[in-house]
């Protein structure tokens, strides 16, 4: 035995982790490898609902603080500071991106997405807007990439607002953004419904 007390990790002790850190804007979570210190009920469900331990989150505040510090590695989601890592829960995507902002037109149109934790991020081709197609029922799930391989569900209200925007390019019906085309579904697929 190393002769250390074995920690057992809390939602409580990571806030005051990064409450005491004080960072200014984002941590740099992509430098921390911290040890692996278990799993904390944490989930983050579809709508962007925060829970822990079943009962969701009463303070936007904590909500906030804690989505700085997520990291995701392949398809598992974390909480990190630079002496922990925690496992959490995350049912769909991590952020719901709640409206966006547009500016241009055509190819230069710029479309700054905005999320539920207070993220913006303009979609381009360092943040990529995907849709992924339920296989059964055809229907539509948007995202778009906020940060560090972290994405932002959109919104469905966000997402009808996209489709107002879109266009026809190479046989594909989507939408521009910082010169990038985003493709939403097959054009003849649109002209059949």
């Amino acid at each position: 035995m190393s002769g250390q007390k074995a920690v057992t990790p809390s939602a409580e002790g990571l806030a005051a982790s990064v409450r005491a850190a004080k960072p200014k804007g984002l941590p740099p979570v992509h430098l921390w490898n911290p040890p692996f210190c278990g799993d904390l009920d944490i989930r983050i469900a579809r709508d962007g609902t925060w829970f822990y331990l079943g009962t969701p989150f009463g303070r936007r505040e904590l909500v906030k603080l804690f989505a700085s510090i997520l990291k995701r590695e392949g398809d598992k989601y974390f909480l990190v500071t630079p002496v922990e890592k925690v496992g959490i829960t995350v049912d769909d995507a991590p952020f719901v991106a709640v409206d966006f902002d547009v500016s241009g037109t055509g190819r230069d149109q710029v479309l700054t997405f905005h999320t539920n934790v207070g993220d913006s991020a303009a979609a381009g081709t360092d943040l990529p807007i995907r849709v992924k197609r339920d296989p059964k029922t055809l229907e539509p799930s948007p995202y778009v990439l906020v940060r560090s391989n972290l994405e932002a569900l959109i919104d469905r209200k966000s997402f009808y607002r996209l489709v107002d925007l879109g266009t026809h390019h190479e046989g594909w019906f989507g939408v521009w953004s910082q010169g990038a085309f985003f493709a939403i579904i097959p054009s003849e697929e649109l002209a059949d419904s």
